[in-house]
């Protein structure tokens, strides 16, 4: 009659360890079903954290039905679905110690409401309680992953790799939006030095260039920007007295100047010695000796306000 009981009380370890095996085993079962990631409800999760494992878990909590409007869920998702793809590359003794799963809020709202969770997503790594993959601390509550390092798959990997038996294999897709991105501008760039090309070897474009460039730095352009000096004085004036000092609106002036005495000598050097008609040809020499004269004068008078003990004038 003791015979009996005696089997039954040597059995029951047997029998847990069975139970664990078989939790173990349909655990397997589901990461395989789904690309790694096992899909919870409460009876599964209470499965995957029994007390009583062997094995570690990354548990992502996530709400991605499009009524809880859950942005970062939705940006989170495949990153975390990436590194558990990349978990299965693993073999299958490491594997199999450590489980991906995601419960979204819609189909263990129990779990969240046990776990007191009140945003999404977050993500649990429940280590493993016994064998050996326990870990040397003897610290078996979830740890919480720290999301300061952002969505990436990338960190995500880092940070898990510390809890799993292998780290993660994760590698990051080869982006190639970036490459098509960069062959396209310099698809551009070339197609435009091709078309631009016979323009930019232009001499009268660098020429130009040059005179303007002359034109603007020979009026205080430097000066005024160096200095940091107004557009005008404060009583309107706009010719500084003095050497040192120079308003913006009096280097508009001068450049001005100098412009249209360069058109004159332009004009008088390179165009009036072409013309065919003595009578064109004779006004244009009498129009822009005029323009000379009379913008030289305006320009002495101006160097006459900034130093007021000049003698000279031309006209004004």
């Amino acid at each position: 009659m003791l015979l009996l009981p005696l089997l039954a009380l040597f059995s029951i370890p047997f029998c847990i360890a069975a139970s664990a095996q078989s939790t173990h085993e349909k655990l397997v079962k589901l990461a395989a079903a789904n690309n790694g990631v096992i899909k919870l409800d409460e009876s599964t999760y209470n499965l995957l954290t029994s007390p009583k494992r062997n094995w570690s878990a990354s548990i992502h909590f996530t709400a991605l039905d499009p009524r809880r409007r859950c942005g970062p869920c939705k940006e989170f998702d495949p990153a975390f679905n990436a590194v558990a793809k990349a978990w299965t590359k693993v073999p299958q003794a490491e594997r199999d110690s450590h489980f991906f799963a995601t419960a979204d809020f819609d189909s263990a709202m129990t779990v969240f409401q046990k776990l007191g969770l009140q945003t999404a997503p977050v993500v649990h790594i429940h280590p493993a309680t016994e064998g050996p993959h326990r870990p040397p601390s003897g610290r078996t509550t979830p740890v919480v992953y720290d999301f300061a390092n952002g969505f990436d798959a990338g960190p995500l990997a880092e940070q898990l790799s510390q809890f799993t038996p292998v780290p993660i294999p994760y590698k990051a897709p080869f982006d190639w939006a970036r490459i098509g991105t960069a062959a396209g501008v310099l698809l551009i760039i070339a197609s435009g030095i091709r078309v631009f090309l016979p323009v930019l070897r232009s001499r009268w474009l660098w020429a130009a260039g040059v005179v303007l460039t002359s034109l603007v730095m020979t009026s205080g352009f430097m000066f005024v920007r160096i200095r940091g000096m107004p557009h005008t004085g404060g009583n309107g004036q706009w010719i500084a007295p003095g050497y040192q000092n120079q308003f913006g609106q009096e280097t508009q002036v001068v450049s001005f100047i100098y412009g249209l005495l360069s058109a004159a000598f332009l004009m008088l050097t390179l165009v009036t010695p072409y013309q065919t008609n003595p009578a064109r040809q004779r006004l244009q020499i009498y129009l822009w000796s005029g323009v000379i004269l009379v913008m030289f004068s305006v320009l002495i008078s101006l160097f006459r306000v900034k130093n007021r003990g000049y003698p000279f004038k031309l006209l004004l």
